[in-house]
């Protein structure tokens, strides 16, 4: 995997014009572009068939949580959209993840789709113990995502979406092909809404399969300067590993 292809990007804006922009923009420096609940909202399906007519991959974030039955059918139309990723979120069980599973394979199989990776959500790096307390989880975040992420490996997914601080215990748990998602990248010192950060040269190391850039990107005055730095980084990584 060129270091390129371990950069999700993310299209976290609110009009289709302006994620066809960034699409057309940085689909030669990334390797995915990650659709969030606010950009799907806003238009669809259509921008999921732009980024894969541009012969970009999909990364759909829409983080499906509700009763196994609903969740599995959710996860087949977006197998019949064709993208590379969907998540669920792990908190929604195991019977909520195997039927996502299972559904997933059985179209795949039965329609010849292409078969999307379907990892699972375990704490959002908005996230941190107090947080959790406040919810009502007595666990710390390390614990409660030690506990998903394998719930979600027995489930029968791909891998989960974790923050940087448990990108090394999730792949010595669950082995070297899992995928890791690691949201909560910084390029600078701005955190914004994120709590748990990591950078793109220590995630990599520490095991991530992709990171996600959104903003620290697209508001850097030389994006795609940004990028390169970035994916030079990522082969220095992955070449001291």
């Amino acid at each position: 995997m060129e270091p390129k292809e371990k950069i999700i990007f993310a299209l976290d804006v609110e009009h289709f014009e302006e994620a066809q922009k960034l699409v057309m923009e940085f689909k030669e420096h990334v390797g995915m572009f990650k659709v969030g609940k606010q950009l799907f909202t806003h238009c669809g399906p259509k921008i999921v068939d732009f980024i894969n007519m541009k012969n970009s991959r999909v990364f759909l974030d829409l983080k499906y949580h509700d009763i196994p039955n609903t969740v599995a059918k959710a996860v087949i139309e977006a197998a019949k959209l064709g993208v590379e990723l969907v998540n669920i979120h792990a908190s929604g069980g195991f019977t909520m993840m195997k039927e996502a599973k299972t559904a997933l394979h059985d179209i795949v199989r039965s329609q010849g789709l292409h078969k999307p990776k379907i990892i699972g959500v375990t704490v959002l790096t908005s996230l941190d113990d107090e947080e959790l307390k406040r919810i009502g989880f007595e666990m710390p975040v390390l614990e409660l995502t030690k506990k998903l992420a394998l719930l979600a490996r027995d489930a029968g997914l791909d891998g989960v979406v974790a923050g940087g601080s448990e990108i090394e215990m999730i792949r010595d748990l669950c082995g070297k092909d899992f995928v890791i998602v690691t949201p909560g990248v910084r390029v600078d010192e701005k955190k914004n809404d994120q709590k748990r950060t990591i950078t793109p040269k220590e995630a990599i190391e520490k095991g991530a399969t992709y990171i996600v850039l959104g903003r620290a990107v697209r508001d850097h005055q030389d994006p795609k300067g940004l990028l390169g730095r970035i994916s030079e980084d990522i082969k220095n990584a992955i070449t001291d590993k």
